[in-house]
Formats: C-alpha cells, sequence, structure tokens
C-alpha cells in the first residue's frame, strides 16, 4: 500500500531568491521572474482573461503546481476582469506540493498588494500533505480550487472534470519525464473541453508529438524575456470525448428533505448558480433547543486505509474548511482538536501506524494517556488518537445557514407523497397529487423516505437499516475541554455543560426520551472518560432522532441507475451504469453526517452541473447508488460459473 502522507517539495533557495528543486536538478521558473512568466506563457498561451469571458464556468487544469505562481496570477487576473466567469475552477496536480513555509518564502516580497493577500489566503487555507483531492474555496466559492497531491500517473485515472485550458508546467521532461509521459498527454486530451487550450514553456518534440497524438493542434511561437519559443496548442480531436454527465441548461432544482444532507446539497447547488426548492415535511428546521445540541466530526485511521477510512478523512477535511467561513456566533462549532480514545493499541502501535502511512501531525498524533488528558482536562487511563482540525458542530445552526443562501426556497410542512416525469423533468407530487415543485433535477435527501418516492417511479427500494438514537446531556460543569470519541462520544456544550451518546436501537420508532437510555449513556461516558452525570435526573436533557445505514455503512450520494437496463449493458463498474435523467440521491449518512454530508453534496452537486468532482473516482464508485447493482450482478455470475 502506497503512503498517504506526500512528501513535500525540497527546494533550496538562491541569494537572488530563486528557487531550486534538488530531487530534479531543475529551476520553478526563469529568469523573467515567475509573475512575468505566468502571464506570457500560460495566461496568454491560453487566451486569457479574454476567452473565460462572461462565462458561468471556467476550467484550468495545471500539472506540477510548483510554488502556484501561476495559479495566483490567473486568480489576481480573475479578481480584476469586470467580465470574471461567475465561478474559476482550478484542477492543480502535484506529487510534491510546497510546505506552508515554502509558499510564504515564495511570496514574501510581491510586486503588489493583490498578490500579497491572495498568497496569504492561499497559505492560511493550505490543507495537510495527505496523497488525494482537496477541495479549498476562496471569494465566496467562485474560486474553487481542486488540490490533487499525488504522481500525476496515479491521479489522472481518479480525476473527473472537463478543462478549458491546461498549463502544463512540469519540470523540464529530461528531469521529470513521468510528467510529459505520452500516456499522461492523452489522459489529459481525454478531459479536454470542447475548444480548450493549452499552453507551456517547452517545445521539446516529444512534447509536441504526445499533444498532437492527445488530439491538439500544436503552434510554436515567440517566447518572452530568454525563452526564445513557447507551444500553444488547440484541442482539435477527430473524435469528440463523451460529456461527463448530461446537463440541463435550465439551471433549477429540487431538493426533497430538508435536513443536513438536504440543506448541504442545496447550498453546494445554490453556489453553483443554481435555483433551488428544498421542501421539508416538518414546518420548521428548528429543534426545541437548538443551541444546546452538538455533534461530532473527524477524520480516521485504518491500517489498510479502506474506502471508509479515505471518505472519512476527505470529509472531515472539507468540514473543517466550511466551518473556517462561518461565524461561530451563528454556528456554534468547535475544530480545536478532538481525540479518539484507543483500548486496543499502544502508543508504540499507534506511532509505528502513523509513520508507515505517512500521515502528517497537522492530520493526526498518537498522545500518551497523561497528554491525551492534559488535552482534555481530566485523566484518562488509555491513549487517544488526536485530530487536531477536528471537533463538533452544533447542527441545528449550521443547517439554517446552509439553506439561508439566496437562491434557495424552503417549503416548510409540505409533504412529497410521489415523483412523476414529465418532458423537463420531475414534479414533486403531494398528498392529494398537486404539484408541489418542478425542476429538471431532483435530489432525494429525505433518508428512508426516499424509498417511498422510489416507488412512486417503479424503482427498486433500497436496503436501509433505520437506527433510533438518543443523546443526553446535562447543564452542570463539566472538566472536559475538547470532544470525546471512542465508545460512543462526549463534548463540552458551549453553553456549559456536556451532550453525550449516543444508544442505538434498530427498527424502533418511539420518539420519547427515555430514563433507561439516559442511563446507559451516562454509564458509557464514565467508562469513556471517568465524568459521573449528575444524580437528579431532573438535571437530565437530550433529544431523540434515528440513523439511516446502507448495508454497506457507506452513502448513497450520486444518480439513480436506470429504471430500465438494456440486455447487453455493462454491469462491473458503477461508473458505466445508465441513469435515471435528473433524479439523484444523498442519503443513508449514518452517524457520520456531519463528517461526510458537506463534501459528499458537492459531489452530488458536481455532477448535475458537471464541474470537476471533489473526489476521487473510487471513492465516487464507493458512495455511488448503483454500486449495489453492479454486485448482484457480479454474484449472479459467481453463481453462474460455480454451477456450470
Amino acid at each position: 500500500m502506497r503512503r498517504i502522507g506526500v512528501e513535500p517539495a525540497v527546494i533550496e533557495w538562491a541569494d537572488d531568491g530563486s528557487a531550486h528543486a534538488t530531487a530534479f536538478g531543475d529551476i520553478y521558473h526563469g529568469r523573467i521572474g515567475a509573475q512575468e512568466q505566468a502571464r506570457a506563457v500560460f495566461l496568454d498561451g491560453n487566451g486569457l482573461p479574454a476567452r473565460w469571458a462572461c462565462r458561468s464556468d471556467f476550467t484550468i487544469a495545471e500539472t506540477g503546481l510548483g510554488l502556484a505562481h501561476n495559479l495566483l496570477a490567473t486568480w489576481a487576473a480573475w479578481r480584476a476582469d469586470p467580465q470574471q466567469p461567475d465561478r474559476l475552477h482550478y484542477v492543480a496536480i502535484d506529487a510534491h506540493p510546497p510546505t506552508p513555509a515554502d509558499l510564504e518564502h515564495a511570496h514574501r516580497a510581491p510586486r503588489d498588494a493583490t498578490h500579497a493577500a491572495l498568497a496569504g489566503e492561499l497559505r492560511r487555507a493550505w490543507p495537510p500533505l495527505l496523497r488525494g483531492l482537496h477541495r479549498l474555496d476562496f471569494d465566496g466559492g467562485r474560486v474553487r480550487l481542486l488540490l490533487v497531491f499525488d504522481d500525476i500517473q496515479h491521479a489522472l485515472p481518479e480525476l473527473v472534470f472537463r478543462a478549458d485550458a491546461f498549463y502544463l508546467d512540469g519540470f523540464a521532461p529530461d528531469r521529470n519525464p513521468r510528467m510529459w509521459d505520452t500516456r499522461v498527454l492523452k489522459a489529459l486530451g481525454r478531459r479536454a473541453a470542447p475548444g480548450a487550450t493549452a499552453a507551456t514553456w517547452s517545445v521539446a518534440r516529444g512534447v509536441r508529438d504526445g499533444l498532437v497524438s492527445a488530439g491538439f493542434a500544436c503552434e510554436r511561437v515567440p517566447g518572452p524575456g530568454d525563452k526564445r519559443q513557447v507551444l500553444r496548442a488547440q484541442f482539435a480531436p477527430r473524435y469528440q470525448p463523451a460529456p461527463v454527465d448530461a446537463q440541463s441548461a435550465e439551471h433549477r432544482a429540487i431538493v426533497i428533505g430538508g435536513a443536513l444532507a438536504g440543506a448541504c446539497c442545496a447550498a453546494a447547488l445554490a453556489r453553483l448558480g443554481y435555483d433551488v426548492v428544498v421542501i421539508e415535511a416538518r414546518a420548521s428546521a428548528a429543534a426545541p433547543e437548538p443551541q444546546r445540541l452538538a455533534g461530532i466530526f473527524h477524520g480516521t485511521v485504518h491500517a489498510d486505509d479502506s474506502s471508509h477510512a479515505r471518505l472519512l478523512r476527505a470529509g472531515a477535511l472539507y468540514t473543517a474548511r466550511l466551518l473556517k467561513s462561518l461565524d461561530a456566533q451563528l454556528v456554534p462549532h468547535d475544530r480545536s482538536g478532538l481525540l479518539r480514545i484507543e483500548t486496543e493499541l499502544d502508543v508504540a502501535a499507534m506511532r509505528a501506524r502513523i509513520e508507515r502511512l505517512g500521515l502528517p501531525v497537522d492530520f493526526v498524533q498518537a498522545l500518551e494517556p497523561q497528554q491525551a488528558g492534559m488535552r482534555a482536562g481530566l485523566p484518562l487511563r488509555h491513549p487517544a488518537w488526536l485530530y487536531p482540525d477536528a471537533g463538533w458542530i452544533a447542527p441545528i445552526p449550521f443547517i439554517a445557514a446552509q439553506l439561508a443562501h439566496p437562491r434557495v426556497q424552503l417549503l416548510g410542512g409540505r409533504t412529497v407523497h410521489a415523483l412523476r416525469r414529465v418532458q423537463h423533468g420531475w414534479q414533486a407530487l403531494g398528498c392529494d397529487g398537486q404539484v408541489l415543485a418542478q425542476a429538471p433535477q431532483v435530489v432525494l435527501a429525505n433518508a428512508e423516505q426516499a424509498n417511498t418516492l422510489l416507488a412512486s417511479i417503479g424503482a427498486t427500494p433500497f436496503a436501509l437499516k433505520r437506527e433510533r438514537g438518543q443523546v443526553s446531556a446535562y447543564d452542570a460543569p463539566a472538566a472536559l475541554h475538547c470532544a470525546l470519541a471512542g465508545e460512543g462520544y462526549a463534548l463540552p456544550l458551549h453553553t456549559g455543560g456536556l451532550l453525550c451518546g449516543a444508544t442505538r436501537n434498530v427498527d424502533d420508532d418511539d420518539p420519547t426520551l427515555r430514563e433507561l437510555d439516559h442511563r446507559t449513556n451516562f454509564a458509557r461516558l464514565q467508562r469513556l472518560c471517568g465524568l459521573q452525570a449528575p444524580a437528579d435526573p431532573a438535571h437530565w436533557h437530550g433529544q431523540v432522532g434515528w440513523r439511516v445505514h446502507a448495508p454497506d455503512r457507506l452513502p448513497l450520494a450520486g444518480p439513480l441507475p436506470a429504471l430500465q437496463i438494456a440486455p447487453g449493458t455493462r454491469l462491473d463498474q458503477a461508473r458505466l451504469l445508465p441513469h435515471t435523467p435528473g433524479l439523484h440521491l444523498a442519503c443513508a449518512f449514518g452517524s457520520r453526517g456531519l463528517t461526510l454530508a458537506p463534501l459528499l453534496a458537492e459531489l452530488v452537486a458536481a455532477r448535475i452541473a458537471g464541474t470537476p468532482r471533489p473526489l476521487e473516482q473510487s471513492l465516487v464508485d464507493a458512495v455511488d447508488p448503483g454500486r449495489f447493482l453492479v454486485r448482484a450482478a457480479r454474484a449472479t455470475q459467481a453463481l453462474a460459473a460455480g454451477s456450470a
């Protein structure tokens, strides 16, 4: 298994400020200067900013982020352009990214205030150096940076995007041949949008031949400074690639369900320019005491780094980044760290696992019991995993913040009883058949009730499991300083007191608080960290809710497979299945909604809008609702092979 952590770039800084990559024996930019090279070679070479004028979305893909000079120059040009596209998507792939300290060094003496401000924003948002995709949003989500920390030959098969422009800016082909391999250039061609362009400072014959084989027509033009020639290319393939997903020109959507999953989906679509109607059965999303409820979010460490671990890691990092943009007074939250108690491994084994996986300290650390106790504010008997950028969120204000987007309309107190397919989309029907809303796109984010609506169109329901969960709390002062997880979880409420939980009862529909469940939660709390609840039950309070799981404990996030599968259709991969046009799911998040719902909502929205997907294709497959159809087909084939 490959290490999860990535090795940062090793940079030598010369006295004149130039940067040298020791691993490749090359420099980061030419003598004319990084910003001048970015504008002359890459922006001018792709006809920018003119080509993006008045577009809703424009996507740039860069091979070799380097020290982010091209990104910053492009971002600055976007900010300065009165005809800027509504959203700028920037996909950057780098196997050895810089550290925040390298970024600070590279941009410590910018020529203008805009560059300084943008470089500071980028540095403060820089993610842990973990292999995979990292979505960073700037300018209110209108500039979307998708950082891909991985070797390009491993990364490209996992990336789904359509680029309008390519910046080919790896180190020299003879120093970094993997970046310029013909297979890489062909893979980029398969991700080129109609009319895409490419630009690079390299005019090497191998680069030109590789681009031609990928469907580009190349032209050598005079270069800036001491660079005699640079290369520009226009995508002109013999055959046009198939679209990533079919998109409707009409940017309207219905989201059914106004709880966490639905609110996140509505906000994600609204940020992509969609007008969204959210239909929620409850009259109000507010709970009686929303400020007294909270839930945790965090990643995890698995020895084999399973799909669950990768997904939880990506989700926790995205949730933490999203919280940075929210006012803690309006949406109470804490991302100062979470401790997960470890009862099976000792600290030496925990640290050995961290070392083997290459996990950086800003993602996870292994603490001795005494260290963990100091962090928690009370003595602990076991070591703990510390996730420094995890913590807790008050979900009700968080949901309200997502639904507050001006493009989102909430219809509360309405129940959707059926769906109806019409010529240009879907209708959501009420109990007497009245049309509550109509749009080209519908997202079912209403937990197990999605099955009822699937049945109304003749779709096969999913085998979802429903669990009752009760959380318990008390208002007496508690010594706990941070969120704890392990056998159950506990967190200090910002209003004072403590919350812990939660119980799990399958097929239990009782909505009332039960004293027995409170006692179960408080007994678990004492085993977790030694704290005892007040003896008088009059001081206890809590809430009952329900979790919904799929059989594999992974969410359903993506388009519904076609209702009729034609004979001969390949059923070996979810990504190849035909879809029911305009119908999507976002449900079955179980107990990890705060960790997963924000990121998977972005995935669902990206699939609807055709923008770069924020997850690797293998993880997209892992949450695709079509995966169960694939597994059923494989089981049938295995049974047939066994009986042959």
